[in-house]
């Protein structure tokens, strides 16, 4: 094993959180090292955000997980990429910027977690923001991650916000702001036709800090202690597995690889349930239970239908409607290639007697073969997909052996609680709705998926068995929460329990899942780190 480096904080993975925690960190005279096991954000398809397409199945950039096939997949592996480059997920997901409900961190804090009520992450999720629009009150200004509205309007997705006015919700403006319930755009962050990942905004800025210190191809294998102190972190080339390095924390170790690789790291390290690590031959640095429990993620299901009167994406994605949208991208015009996946969103109750929305739905001009995004269909298609937004089944991660480089067992338990699948098929009954509303119906030529001959509601869940895709918004499995709660894993300051020196920031801290896409909460959690360990004040 080579020589020793040694700094002040070590940070592991360049994602959502972990780019805003090396910015943060190296804002002051500390020295910083962050790890990438991925390469550099260097290729375009990684700055186009029509590029998604081309990357998020490609291991060189994303982490190729699968889930656990269960009979309420239909037995199959739910395919969970996961960014793995220069700024982790945000290099190659949707795009979109949702913070989720003021109720959501409400729900945290309430849960042992003082610091994390709405009121308490709202500056924080303010001051990284750039933003125009909106009310003061709730939207930041002068931040490095630019969130902007989409510039590309179509006829249909008109025709489809007016359609849900029909049926009941207001159209809003900014679900970010007072109320997140209704219809309208999503907002995205993309600005001028590029895509702003972390990395972009938060790492290449501050490159020419000496006290920053960025290693691409660099997978974290171990966690290094002395007693139950965080000293370090042993790292190796993916292209050279056995040419083991080491770094050394000087003041702490803060870990940021997400909902899969965080606990895995964990685990390799010695953190985690003392008898699964024991059977495994992994000395146990710390009994932490909760470690890769509580995983939850958003389980997705799409309704398609062909389109007449009206080109849809899957047309202009294709022969010279697809040059023509390229000039447009080029000469900084309204395109295709500068769009996120989802163009509009919608919030809203599966049953009249909520008090919140429990559903988020998605719109778009185009359709996808089998559910999948990333493969159009070859007619003009739309589709309108919907999700639960609170599911209250769980699942977990856990290593199968104590080599590194083996990918662990994930599973979601996607539908496992009855409530989940009640509620997933009364969200897909109002999808469909909204797709035959009459603003619609001038475009609407048929129901292609899941068809007119699904209706019931069994016929309905066997449909969301076999299609139901994951949304990629894997949160929860070293969650946060107090010391007497065996199964929490970090503190109201992210620090791991039982341990000294090491920190986790990113979404698998997050105690219970968001009503939104994780990518922005997870953001927050970061510049929130940063302030937490530095000590800075907003």
């Amino acid at each position: 094993m080579n020589s020793s480096e040694t700094f002040d904080y070590v940070i592991v993975g360049s994602g959502a959180a972990g780019a805003i925690v090396a910015n943060r960190l190296s804002a002051t005279d500390a020295s910083v090292c962050l790890l990438e096991a991925g390469p550099p954000d260097n290729h375009p398809y990684l700055h186009l955000p029509a590029g998604f397409i081309k990357v998020i199945f490609n291991p060189k950039y994303a982490w190729q997980f699968g889930t656990e096939p269960t009979a309420l997949t239909n037995g199959r592996s739910i395919p969970i990429p996961q960014g793995r480059t220069l700024g982790g997920s945000t290099s190659i997901n949707g795009l979109v910027y949702n913070r989720g409900q003021a109720a959501d961190y409400d729900e945290w804090a309430a849960l042992g977690n003082p610091g994390w009520a709405y009121a308490d992450v709202l500056p924080y999720f303010k001051s990284m923001e750039q933003r125009r629009g909106g009310d003061d009150a709730y939207r930041g200004r002068s931040g490095e991650l630019p969130v902007s509205d989409i510039d590309w309007i179509h006829p249909i997705c008109e025709a489809f916000i007016n359609g849900a006015v029909e049926y009941g919700m207001p159209r809003t403006e900014d679900y970010n702001g007072a109320s997140q319930e209704g219809v309208g755009y999503f907002q995205r962050t993309i600005h001028k036709g590029f895509r702003m990942s972390t990395a972009r905004t938060f790492l290449h800025p501050i490159r020419h800090r000496r006290n920053l210190h960025i290693k691409t191809h660099a997978q974290a294998t171990r966690i290094l202690f002395d007693g139950k102190r965080a000293i370090g972190v042993e790292y190796a080339n993916p292209a050279q597995p056995s040419q083991r390095k080491r770094v050394l924390a000087n003041k702490e170790v803060i870990i940021s690889c997400g909902s899969v690789n965080t606990p895995k790291l964990l685990q390799l390290s010695g953190l985690g349930p003392a008898k699964m690590l024991q059977e495994l031959g992994i000395p146990v640095v710390h009994d932490l239970p909760g470690v890769g429990e509580n995983l939850s993620d958003h389980f997705s299901v799409r309704v398609v239908a062909k389109v007449r009167n009206e080109k849809t994406i899957n047309e202009l994605a294709v022969g010279l409607r697809l040059g023509g949208q390229v000039f447009n991208w080029l000469r900084k015009r309204p395109s295709i290639l500068g769009l996120s996946p989802s163009l509009v969103h919608w919030f809203w109750k599966s049953s009249p007697g909520l008090d919140r929305a429990d559903l988020q739905g998605v719109f778009t001009p185009a359709s996808y073969k089998q559910g999948y995004v990333g493969r159009l269909d070859n007619f003009a298609g739309m589709t309108a997909g919907v999700w639960q937004h609170r599911p209250k089944s769980r699942g977990h991660v856990r290593i199968k052996s104590a080599d590194p480089w083996a990918p662990p067992v994930v599973q979601p338990n996607y539908l496992e609680h009855p409530d989940d699948q009640q509620v997933l098929i009364r969200g897909i009954r109002i999808a469909r709705d909204l797709l035959r509303s009459a603003s619609l119906s001038q475009y609407f030529e048929e129901e292609t998926l899941p068809g007119k001959m699904c209706d019931s509601d069994d016929e309905l869940l066997d449909f969301a068995k076999r299609i139901g895709v994951s949304s990629y918004h894997l949160n929860g499995s070293a969650r946060m929460g107090p010391s007497s709660d065996k199964n929490a894993v970090v503190d109201q300051a992210l620090r791991v329990h039982g341990v000294e020196g090491l920190r986790i920031a990113d979404s698998s801290v997050m105690p219970t899942i968001p009503s939104a896409n994780v990518c922005a909460a997870s953001m927050m959690i970061g510049n929130r780190a940063g302030h937490l360990i530095t000590g800075r004040q907003l």
